[in-house]
């Protein structure tokens, strides 16, 4: 429950409602990719902040600052009142100081997040825990896109935003009751006593860590600012109204939660090695299919447009829960904590420098264009192409992983394929 109502509440903070804010404040793309970096980019924190996990506790140190960070959601429902007498430079300014405030306090707080979890799942449970958090977070994201889609409608006022901004504050409060209710674990004597120096260079240099890092981090150059600039292209190259756009995304997070029956508990058997290979081939063919769009080879409808947008939160859920799991696996128990900082450090700070990047290069190529290939190479068929590379870099390193029970691809494609749709109709035969 504690995922369904954090779900309910960071998506307008974090997601396409806040993209859709800073817009009609005229925010440029690179200020679009500095507030869909901001959150992951401040992970950093997470660094100095692993030293207090043992001395506060897991469950303390979560709730402080996913506590802390819901006062600064109140702080943004009150914002968009300042219209009236306020310019949207400040206004803007404004969303940016709470934003940072909102996404710094989480950024430190996270890091006992995993390793908490981590302790507190059995290792055979671990994909299936993570399927169904990530599917949970998901209903949550697409109930509240739905909803504020619905509240602004197809010229929103400051009051609507107002009005969707207090609601994420008030399911951020939810979702602190929930998380209360999760059992702490102790942190062993051993641990909590450590004075001895944190060894950064040989944890980066362990091999399986290593090579997990770089496909993160290759993931997360690709994946950081698709959200936002996909929002960003339907508004300024379609025309779609705020209220439209949401409902479209939100089919992105319908996706997620479909993730849970697309593999399930399927996850811990097959491992997360061959997902992530499989994943990463579809995004490629995803990107394609932006690109046509926005090459103008291929007409703007609204079924292939949502047909995109479930097929990005799906694979997009499917490979942040095989990394989780993957790392979850192959994180030695001594030192979990700093191993896990490490990995969410440099997976969220490239995420967050990512958008930034890919926001100065469509502000670079502007209203340029050219005609190549059948393709109209505009701002964001650039984007789109430069993407498929990362995700090309990012599946080279992915077939590197190292995961010794991984299945074969061929084991993955036959569960997928012909295993898992015979069991679908297997349930609507008729039997005598």
């Amino acid at each position: 429950m504690f995922a369904l109502f954090n779900g309910l509440s960071f998506q307008i903070v974090l997601g396409s409602p806040m993209i859709l804010y800073a817009k009609t404040l005229h925010a440029s793309a690179t200020v679009l990719g500095i507030i869909a970096g901001m959150m992951p980019l401040l992970v950093i924190f997470q660094i100095p902040a692993a030293n207090y996990i043992p001395r506060v506790g897991y469950k303390r140190f979560v709730l402080a600052g996913w506590g802390t960070r819901t006062l600064f959601t109140f702080g943004l429902a009150v914002v968009p009142f300042g219209a009236s007498f306020l310019d949207h430079t400040t206004i803007l300014a404004l969303v940016l100081m709470l934003l940072f405030g909102f996404n710094l306090v989480r950024g430190i707080s996270s890091c006992a997040w995993l390793p908490w979890i981590a302790q507190l799942v059995p290792e055979p449970l671990r994909g299936k825990y993570v399927s169904r958090d990530a599917a949970m977070s998901n209903l949550g994201s697409f109930l509240t896109v739905l909803l504020a889609g619905l509240c602004l409608g197809a010229a929103p006022h400051a009051w609507q935003f107002a009005a969707i901004f207090a609601f994420s504050a008030a399911m951020g409060w939810v979702s602190l009751v929930f998380l209360n209710r999760v059992p702490d674990v102790p942190i062993s004597d051993e641990i909590r006593g450590s004075r001895h120096p944190v060894p950064w260079l040989d944890m980066l240099r362990h091999p399986p860590f290593q090579k997990l890092l770089l496909t993160v981090m290759g993931w997360s150059v690709a994946y950081g600012g698709m959200t936002a600039f996909t929002v960003a292209f339907l508004k300024t190259e379609t025309g779609m109204t705020e209220g439209a756009i949401l409902y479209v995304t939100s089919v992105m997070f319908l996706g997620g939660l479909s993730s849970l029956w697309f593999l399930g508990s399927r996850l811990d058997h097959l491992g997360s090695r061959p997902v992530l290979i499989f994943s990463y081939a579809m995004w490629l063919l995803i990107l394609g299919g932006w690109m046509a769009l926005a090459g103008g080879a291929l007409k703007v409808n609204l079924p292939f447009v949502i047909g995109l947008q479930f097929l990005m939160g799906l694979f997009a859920a499917l490979i942040g829960m095989a990394n989780n799991r993957l790392a979850m696996a192959i994180i030695p128990p001594m030192g979990r904590n700093h191993f896990f900082a490490l990995y969410s450090v440099f997976a969220n700070v490239t995420l967050g420098l990512a958008p930034i990047g890919w926001g100065l290069l469509i502000d670079a190529v502007g209203a340029h264009h050219a005609t190549w290939l059948g393709l109209e190479w505009n701002r964001y068929t650039v984007f789109f192409a430069s993407t498929s590379l990362a995700f090309i870099c990012t599946l080279v390193l992915a077939q590197r992983l190292h995961e010794p029970k991984a299945a074969s691809m061929e084991q993955l494609l036959t569960q997928l394929l012909i295993e898992s749709p015979q069991k679908f109709w297997v349930r609507f035969w008729p039997r005598g």
